[in-house]
């Protein structure tokens, strides 16, 4: 898809598949959920870490983005709308079922990608965890905002409309973030220096 300005709608690219989706090409749906899953998947595993509940909510989101896609009004990036969707569908979650949440990481390694070699892609793997964890440690607000700008390439503007608070929260939770995170990676260099 098409880069956009921060703030504006959908580009005219994704307002051409929209229209398909719209007058009922089950094509265009596809492509817009393979464009689209991933982004909605790492957003809902931030939230819930939970890799099957995770997958249950974006696969809900989608299909009430497929139900709703009439009342979509252009406003926002279809990623800012199926993210709103996502998180509406999180909160109805856990307002039905209380659940003890678990820990997972989310890989962020490119599993078709062959070209690392065994010792690389162990080392790669290590650094992923690494961070994952470090990620995870995270406060939701913060975890979410650098997930969903350093993962996924959203403007403050678009991750506020997706977890529902200020431009200006978005900035501070990432800034915020970011620091704790370089500070805590930091400090288990130099704790691995040590050893």
């Amino acid at each position: 898809m098409e880069e956009h300005p921060e703030g504006s709608g959908p580009g005219s690219e994704e307002a051409g598949l929209l229209e398909q989706c719209r007058s009922g090409d089950h094509r265009a749906f596809g492509r817009l959920v393979r464009e689209f899953e991933g982004p909605v998947f790492r957003f809902v595993l931030s939230r819930t870490g939970d890799e099957d509940r995770a997958a249950d909510v974006t696969q809900e989101t989608f299909i009430k983005a497929l139900r709703a896609l009439d009342g979509f009004r252009g406003d926002s990036r279809v990623l800012t709308w199926l993210l709103a969707i996502a998180r509406n569908e999180i909160r109805a979650g856990y307002r039905q079922v209380s659940r003890r949440r678990e820990q997972t990481l989310e890989s962020m390694a490119d599993p078709e990608d062959p070209t690392p070699g065994p010792d690389e892609q162990a080392v790669q793997k290590d650094e992923v965890r690494r961070v994952s964890g470090a990620i995870e440690r995270l406060p939701d607000k913060q975890r979410m905002s650098v997930s969903l700008r350093l993962f996924d390439g959203l403007s403050f503007r678009d991750i506020a409309k997706a977890t529902g608070t200020t431009e200006g929260s978005a900035r501070v939770n990432f800034f915020h973030g970011l620091r704790k995170l370089r500070e805590w990676l930091h400090d288990q260099e130099d704790n691995d220096e040590s050893d």
